[in-house]
């Protein structure tokens, strides 16, 4: 009888202690500090209760993000089990062996809901190397009480001419309303992310075919003399430190004619919880120039698990957690439907609790389906990417680029010069690299 209360004394220790060490797992999750991924931490909490893990969240500013997480998987450094990354690093890292192929999704994940172009752009020789939290492409919003009490018609393909000319007719510094916000913060995913855009309708390249720079060119010049003329003119004041959420929050707050963005942010502009123009908004898509093609960007916000995790299987429970239907749908009815993460799933709009809430969601969804990583510059080019290149040398390149820019927008230096010093650095990288011979 002794031995026998000794067992079960045992096996119930032994019971608390396996227990305690599944509720000891800790997730290392390294994420942009985005609304949409926010909120994703936010409801974590239940997530946790029902994984009995914990989960250890390093919120940071895009630009610092990406600087952290590159750092550490280039290294092997294994600081994190969870990264967000975009469709730029995914195919990179995943060649390198740097990242862990979602092979094993379960069934009920469906993993062929994700929209095709979205899959494809996160995969490396048919593996899935990231799952994407949300996808967006770009759109034009605009305050259409504004456009109507001056008058003024929003197309539904405008050119860059066109908003300029808008924002001149709308910029009043007496009310605080600029003509336009746009993004001047440097970084190769801030200024730059928009910036590769503007130069492909004004009918540049940023790599010629033999790999040397296009980013010095005439089409360029233009491009970017264009941009700093409109953001110093009618954008507000401090423009060069302004990226994606100070954007948002300037257009929330009323106090943006326009701005030329993600497609993600309109969840929240629409949202009257989170925005004070929720009902005064309208869109369009992003603006062309002289060339008709890549003026729209294809992105994903999405979840990795570096190779130097020791919770890979963990990782990937919450991550399918997060990126799921049923995530999509708990956001939809706590948050509402005009919120959830958006692009990513067919069965998202196919949703009609979406569709009536979001008079955004198709327009959106045929942005993303028509942004093309191929044929989208005036003259032919060498590299598969839209605002820029899919090759590792990208980063660097466009972040000294984003900060000659940056340069230009302050009167630190003029358009000529910065674009000059950027494709010296380029071809002194791509020389480097063993792409220019």
């Amino acid at each position: 009888m002794h031995l026998k209360k000794l067992m079960a004394s045992a096996s119930v220790a032994l019971i608390a202690m396996l227990g305690a060490a599944q509720a000891e797992t800790t997730l290392t999750i390294a994420t942009v500090n985005n609304p949409d991924m926010v909120v994703m931490q936010k409801y974590s909490a239940e997530y946790e209760k029902e994984a009995g893990v914990k989960l250890n969240w390093l919120v940071l500013d895009e630009n610092t993000l990406r600087q952290r997480v590159t750092t550490d998987i280039a290294t092997n450094g294994g600081q994190f089990d969870i990264i967000t990354i975009g469709l730029y690093e995914t195919p990179i890292w995943g060649k390198q062996g740097w990242l862990k192929p979602f092979d094993k999704l379960s069934t009920e994940y469906d993993v062929d809901d994700i929209l095709p172009s979205v899959r494809d752009a996160l995969s490396y020789e048919g593996h899935l190397y990231s799952v994407p939290f949300y996808a967006e492409s770009a759109m034009t919003f605009y305050r259409k009480d504004l456009f109507e009490a001056a008058g003024l018609t929003m197309p539904e393909n405008p050119t860059w001419t066109q908003i300029a000319e808008f924002a001149s007719k709308l910029d009043n510094k007496e009310t605080g309303v600029h003509g336009i916000c746009i993004r001047g913060l440097p970084g190769w995913g801030e200024n730059m992310a928009l910036l590769g855009l503007v130069g492909n309708v004004f009918g540049g390249v940023q790599f010629n075919m033999d790999w040397t720079s296009g980013v010095n060119s005439e089409a360029w010049n233009k491009a970017i003399q264009f941009y700093v003329d409109l953001a110093n003119k009618y954008g507000p004041p401090g423009v060069v430190g302004n990226g994606f959420n100070e954007n948002l929050n300037l257009l929330a707050e009323g106090k943006c004619a326009m701005w030329n963005d993600a497609t993600v942010a309109a969840g929240l502009l629409f949202d009257p919880k989170r925005s004070k123009v929720s009902d005064k908004l309208g869109f369009a898509q992003m603006p062309i120039e002289t060339w008709d093609k890549g003026g729209a960007w294809l992105w994903a916000w999405s979840l990795g698990i570096p190779s130097s995790s020791q919770h890979a299987d963990e990782a990937q429970k919450f991550i399918e957690w997060a990126t799921s239907k049923k995530y999509i749908d708990m956001i939809g009815e706590k948050e509402g439907w005009v919120t959830i993460p958006p692009g990513t799933r067919k069965s998202t709009y196919a949703n009609e609790n979406y569709i009536k809430a979001a008079p955004f969601a198709l327009p959106t969804l045929k942005a993303i389906e028509s942004a093309k990583l191929t044929d989208n510059t005036a003259v032919p080019k060498p590299y598969v990417g839209i605002n820029f290149a899919i090759i590792p040398e990208m980063q660097a390149i466009n972040n000294y680029l984003g900060q000659q820019i940056a340069a230009a927008l302050t009167g630190k230096m003029s358009v000529k010069d910065a674009l000059d010093a950027a494709a010296a650095n380029s071809d002194k990288i791509m020389k480097k690299g063993g792409y220019i011979k």
